[in-house]
């Protein structure tokens, strides 16, 4: 059954992205840039953007803290830059952070997570999609419950969470409501719907595009600092919104 209404969450990378977010109705923007490395901790500058963009009354904003791409097991110089991120984003009026990391035998890192939810110092902390990475997500669950963390984000261990439908349930149950569960990662208009019917208490997608801004001719790599980069996508963005919406007035 469907929760209604169940909110959403939109990965942004600018203020362009966050006022999407605002029109289309988000609880949350996820703020981050690099989405196509998995995401990266954004800039001060980007940040501060993005709150003036969102303004009062508009979705909170979560910050990505995640200092490099290529996994999450992470060096004691790199969790002590996780520490310092998470308490300069939060000084600089972000709502909460999102992160992630792993021991070397791919379960959380219980100590690491523990560092930076005091650094966080009350505010919301979301584990991300490290969970699905973890060699048993539910137990990664209860340590991110036993933490303090607000909600994890899941694609059920799946690469899409369409595919990890069974997973996001467990989940869910063993969640009870302890934690949030948020779904993520491919979500889509034609899959929303049967995600959100997991009973999970949100959504998460991105809902972006690749902008080629050599107008078309498509010179070189974005590792030559020429190819194309990502955007949010109005009009997907306000059809899966849409989509979610039609949906919970269905089940109602």
């Amino acid at each position: 059954m469907l929760l209604v209404p169940l909110a959403f969450e939109l990965a942004v990378q600018n203020p362009a992205g966050a006022r999407i977010a605002r029109e289309a109705g988000a609880a949350r923007i996820e703020l981050a840039q690099a989405l196509a490395l998995g995401g990266l901790t954004p800039s001060r500058g980007t940040l501060r953007s993005v709150l003036a963009a969102v303004g009062d009354g508009g979705p909170e904003v979560h910050v990505l803290i995640r200092p490099r791409a290529g996994g999450f097991q992470y060096s004691a110089d790199a969790i002590d830059v996780i520490v310092h991120d998470v308490r300069d984003v939060l000084a600089a009026g972000a709502h909460g952070v999102v992160v992630g990391c792993q021991d070397e035998t791919g379960a959380l890192d219980r100590e690491a997570l523990a560092r930076i939810v005091d650094a966080a110092r009350g505010a919301s902390v979301t584990l991300h999609r490290v969970i699905d990475v973890t060699p048993d997500p539910i137990a990664a669950l209860r340590t991110a419950r036993e933490l303090g963390m607000r909600r994890v984000l899941s694609s059920g261990g799946a690469s899409q969470a369409i595919d990890g439908i069974e997973t996001l349930r467990a989940l869910v149950a063993e969640a009870a409501g302890g934690i949030e569960v948020m779904a993520g990662s491919g979500i889509d208009v034609d899959t929303v719907a049967a995600i959100a019917a997991t009973g999970v208490d949100a959504v998460h997608f991105s809902a972006k595009r690749t902008v080629h801004a050599d107008g078309g001719v498509r010179m070189g790599s974005a590792s030559d600092g020429v190819g194309g980069y990502e955007v949010t996508d109005r009009e997907t963005a306000l059809a899966i919104v849409a989509a979610l919406r039609a949906a919970e007035t269905s089940a109602a």
